[in-house]
């Protein structure tokens, strides 16, 4: 993980307790990944988490943004949302939302096979 930055790196940490989570430096950010399968984006040292329709309202209920960004002029929103500062310093609650969040980015795979593990344990099959 040399390239990638110290607040990434504290993130990772903060989400041990999640599991094995992988950073790798994507586009003008960082990717957070378990399994293969990306959970969590940090962008301008902001952590933002997968949502679905799932856990959404833990979110929106706080007041906390979704990320967007601008693309020939117009902002474009995508499926992740700031998590709460309290989840920076926390692991506990940090494995709390970021396990929530890696369970949308499952919904969200479908069927689809993970890429570093073809079956999900039977607790997370649908």
């Amino acid at each position: 993980m040399a390239s990638v930055n110290e607040f990434a790196r504290h993130i990772a940490d903060v989400f041990s307790a999640f599991g094995p989570v992988k950073v790798r430096r994507m586009f003008a950010g960082h990717g957070l990944f378990r399994e293969g399968l990306m959970f969590a984006l940090i962008y301008d040292e902001t952590l933002y988490l997968k949502v679905d329709d799932e856990n959404l309202v833990d979110f929106i209920s706080r007041g906390l943004p979704q990320f967007e960004y601008q693309r020939q002029g117009k902002f474009v929103g995508l499926s992740y949302y700031r998590a709460p500062e309290s989840v920076l310093e926390d692991s506990a609650e940090a494995a709390a939302w970021s396990r929530r969040a890696w369970h949308a980015a499952l919904r969200a795979n479908g069927d689809r096979p993970l890429r570093k593990r073809t079956r999900l344990p039977h607790r997370l099959r649908r």
